[in-house]
């Protein structure tokens, strides 16, 4: 977004789209952004206050139409109070089967505002894809501290990307979960985060940054502050239906369900384990804290879900999860190693 070079005016975001062979969906947003006064300079702190500011403070065009076309598919969605809009689209005229990225081109019009032409990307799952991976963000793949709220919202809202800290291992972990047991897979992998669609292009740049394969969309609540709804929707319930809706799109696919022992992750997980206990082959939790409680807490759940055949694993490291996952066939010996001398290097150089 900083590329209207502080003009501001109309904008149009659209996040990364995903979907199976017979319909897609895609979301986004048109918003007005501020415009920046003149005394801001184009880098230093003060642009990059400004903004934050002017991420949290975008105003959403009502009503505005969005016309999307992926291949010879096409729908018109109309923008929501806030300027969101949630595009389904059918697949009636098929898509290329060997590759997994296609673009879909966007013509957004919103009142006096001259059309306004995007393209995003869409991920479509290849035929005879065996695995999916969904992953939470915070205190998974990125060191967020959720345990500390004032903390986690300034790297929620303002740290930079570059200042961002992947875990150890976390980027080799995911391309090995990616590739696969032949290194030429193309796995969907879906993120969680806790954050608003506002930080969006932020978390881009921090898996650009830290080479995490990106996934179909960066799935965030929409927090929805605002005198009629001055909380954020409950992170559990946006998870679990998040979950449970992409086990729906892909049918038969099993999944591995990736989190953090922080918050609520494994108790989720669980739940959906039991409703379905065919789908989830693992479930991998980081441990980010050295309560004997929360440990003994997991265990339990881990006691609770033996009879289902899908692995609770509790790891202080991606090397413990690379490890299970080379063990049941997810992914390739080498990229064990791969996350193993990402760890070490790490160590290395602190």
């Amino acid at each position: 977004m900083k590329r209207d070079y502080g003009r501001g005016g109309m904008m149009v975001q659209p996040y990364r789209g995903y979907g199976s062979r017979k319909q897609v969906f895609l979301m986004g947003r048109v918003f007005r952004q501020a415009r920046l006064g003149r005394v801001i300079p184009r880098r230093g702190m003060l642009r990059d206050t400004a903004d934050v500011v002017r991420r949290v403070a975008r105003r959403g065009y009502a009503d505005a139409q969005v016309t999307i076309r992926l291949g010879d598919n096409t729908v018109t969605v109309t923008t929501d109070r806030d300027g969101y809009f949630d595009a389904q689209l059918a697949i009636i005229h098929p898509l290329p089967e060997e590759v997994a990225w296609h673009r879909a081109d966007l013509v957004v019009t919103a009142g006096r505002e001259p059309p306004v032409e995007v393209s995003v990307d869409v991920f479509v799952v290849l035929p005879g894809t065996d695995l999916m991976v969904i992953s939470d963000i915070d205190d998974t793949v990125m060191f967020t501290g959720v345990a500390d709220k004032l903390r986690m919202l300034y790297r929620l809202f303002v740290e930079k990307p570059h200042r961002r800290t992947a875990f150890p291992g976390a980027a080799s972990l995911y391309q090995a979960l990616h590739r696969g047991a032949d290194g030429h897979a193309q796995r969907p992998i879906i993120y969680v985060s806790r954050g608003p669609w506002a930080i969006y292009e932020v978390l881009e740049t921090f898996f650009q940054l830290n080479h995490i394969p990106v996934g179909p969309i960066l799935f965030m609540r929409e927090w929805g502050i605002s005198l009629r709804r001055p909380w954020p929707r409950r992170a559990e319930d946006h998870k679990r239906e998040l979950i449970t809706r992409m086990l729906a799109l892909f049918e038969e696919m099993p999944c591995i369900l990736i989190g953090d022992s922080g918050q609520h992750d494994p108790e989720i997980y669980t739940r959906i384990v039991e409703a379905h206990p065919e789908r989830i082959e693992a479930i991998y939790i980081r441990r980010v804290d050295d309560k004997p409680g929360r440990e003994r807490a997991i265990q339990r759940l881990r006691d609770q879900l033996r009879h289902t055949g899908c692995d609770l694993v509790l790891a202080p490291d991606s090397a413990l999860m690379a490890e299970h996952a080379d063990a049941n066939g997810y992914i390739s010996s080498y990229g064990v190693e791969a996350v193993r001398r990402d760890i070490a290097d790490s160590d290395d150089s602190a």
